[in-house]
């Protein structure tokens, strides 16, 4: 899954900040020891209107990424080679540990990409293009990634609080619930977030897989929106949508972009508003724990207003 804004013209006239421009495109990186990414191993748009596939390039002279490269080893030994005391969780596209890196004295969360699971080479890169190029108080920062051999692996900044769904649905039970609020400058913060996406970068990124799993905390219930994987840039000129194939969770995923597989931004807001019904009712998006007709809360509350 942060950024630099001009923000004065002229001698004396001002203009709008600008909005992060996602630069276009070429293939493989050289991933050697270098500290960070540079240009002759930049991670690049291919701003093809057709596909918009994010690939990696050699040798362009646009925006530098500033995410570190980190070899396999190097993750290894931050997470103790992988222990599973160190896990923090994991799902379809894989595990996530938390780690620490003795050079930079610092705590990560270091996701491992399951090499037969749901998130490919694609994703990985569009994660790693969206954090790096997108920078916001509200979106989870990317520190490095590793790409050795077969190795997909993510470095972020480390979300001492864990997720929303933590604390809406499996609380500890030595905690109290959210407050109102908590809840609230959480909702707050995840819609400026998705603002960032939509309104100030260019072209605007539709995230895609906005769900409570996704909103991480951090001190001070601070939220931050993570997991970029399935993000995709969108409509741009006079198109009104993105044609692709129909990706996200079950549950919080739009009905007319389940259909037809036409996204818009329209798509994340419905995907915020079954967060915020999370948010408020305490319920989650899909339990097939309860009854018929109730497992679905958009389903339910629909028939229960109606």
């Amino acid at each position: 899954m942060q950024s630099c804004f001009p923000c004065l013209g002229g001698a004396k006239k001002k203009r709008p900040p600008e909005k992060p421009q996602i630069p276009p495109s070429s293939e493989k990186p050289n991933l050697g020891p270098s500290p960070s990414v540079t240009k002759q191993d930049s991670l690049e748009v291919n701003k093809d209107a057709a596909n918009k596939d994010i690939v990696l390039s050699n040798g362009s002279d646009h925006d530098q990424i500033a995410a570190q490269t980190f070899t396999f080893r190097d993750l290894a030994v931050a997470t103790r080679n992988f222990r599973p005391d160190c896990l923090l969780g994991g799902g379809g596209f894989g595990r996530v540990y938390k780690g620490y890196l003795n050079y930079l004295n610092q705590v990560v969360a270091i996701k491992q990409l399951d090499r037969n699971g749901l998130q490919g080479n694609k994703e990985f890169l569009v994660e790693v293009l969206m954090l790096s190029l997108l920078h916001h108080p509200n979106l989870v920062s990317l520190i490095g990634y590793c790409a050795d051999g077969n190795q997909r692996l993510l470095v972020y900044e480390y979300m001492p609080l864990g997720s929303l769904e933590d604390h809406l649905h499996d609380p500890s039970p030595d905690k109290a619930r959210l407050d109102w609020n908590t809840r609230m400058k959480i909702a707050a913060g995840a819609a400026k977030g998705l603002e960032y996406l939509h309104d100030k970068a260019s072209p605007p990124v539709i995230y895609r897989d906005l769900k409570c799993s996704n909103i991480l905390l951090g001190e001070g219930y601070h939220p931050k929106l993570s997991d970029f994987g399935l993000a995709k840039l969108g409509p741009v000129g006079d198109k009104t949508h993105v044609s692709t194939r129909v990706m996200g969770t079950y549950g919080y995923c739009a009905p007319e972009y389940a259909m037809t597989g036409q996204l818009t931004l329209k798509s994340d807001i419905y995907s915020f508003g079954v967060v915020l019904l999370e948010i408020i009712t305490g319920r989650r998006a899909i339990d097939n724990t309860r009854v018929a007709g109730e497992q679905n809360l958009v389903a339910w509350l629909g028939s229960s207003v109606s």
